[in-house]
């Protein structure tokens, strides 16, 4: 009787660790596609990023080689500009100093008076 009394609790003991390990069985069954799925998206991330690490490399080469022209074209072009605005100020300046009537930078015409007096 005891016997009897024992084995009902191990037989449905043993279903529930049947049923475990069909569980566990089929869990494995699915993960493994799922798995095999991200290591492909993972390993197609990994491209892309050197992709972009390569075009990210290439665009600092340009912006230092652009850097490099827009200093070279200021060390070049920019210093005879600044002389040639000063010329030019110079010469307009002599001009009006030698022109009769027009009045120079430094001198100012005599202001009216707009007010009306009653």
């Amino acid at each position: 009787m005891l016997v009897g009394f024992l084995a009902v609790p191990l037989v449905k003991l043993g279903r529930v660790l049947d049923q475990t390990r069909d569980a566990i069985h089929e869990a494995s069954e699915g993960m493994t596609p799922i798995l095999e799925e991200t290591a492909e998206t993972l390993r197609e991330t990994n491209k892309q990023l050197a992709r972009v690490d390569a075009i990210t490399g290439n665009v600092a080469e340009v912006t230092g080689n652009v850097s490099a022209l827009v200093a070279l074209f200021a060390a070049s072009v920019g210093g005879p500009l600044i002389k040639l605005a000063g010329f030019s100020a110079a010469v307009r300046a002599a001009f009006r100093a030698a022109s009769p009537g027009v009045p120079s930078a430094g001198k100012r015409s005599p202001r009216r008076d707009t007010k009306a007096t009653h």
